[in-house]
């Protein structure tokens, strides 16, 4: 289930076979992210650093990134790391930007 909720929030993220509708999107990748899919995490992160469906909030964006990087997703942990190399929402933190 978790996987078609990231899925079709992808579709409405970027108006593939439907409208594009990013607050759908956005809801849900958090249906996904709640089930611990780490893919839907890392976007909903993504959201969260962007402002797509939602208010931008850094600290909700670091948040999630850090579940979906403990899950070992790639993109996440890229990302989360970037976050301690500038001190997006965080301390800023060399060594754990690098871990």
């Amino acid at each position: 289930l978790a996987d078609a909720q990231h899925n079709l929030g992808f579709c409405y993220e970027n108006g593939t076979g439907v409208n594009r509708d990013r607050g759908k999107a956005m809801r849900l990748y958090r249906l996904a992210a709640d089930q611990r899919y780490a893919d839907a995490q890392c976007n909903l992160a993504l959201c969260y650093k962007d402002g797509t469906g939602v208010d931008q909030d850094p600290i909700e964006a670091v948040r999630w990134y850090r579940r979906a990087a403990d899950q070992g997703d790639a993109t996440a942990q890229c990302n989360l790391g970037a976050c301690y190399m500038s001190g997006t929402a965080v301390e800023q933190d060399h060594a754990e930007a690098v871990r």
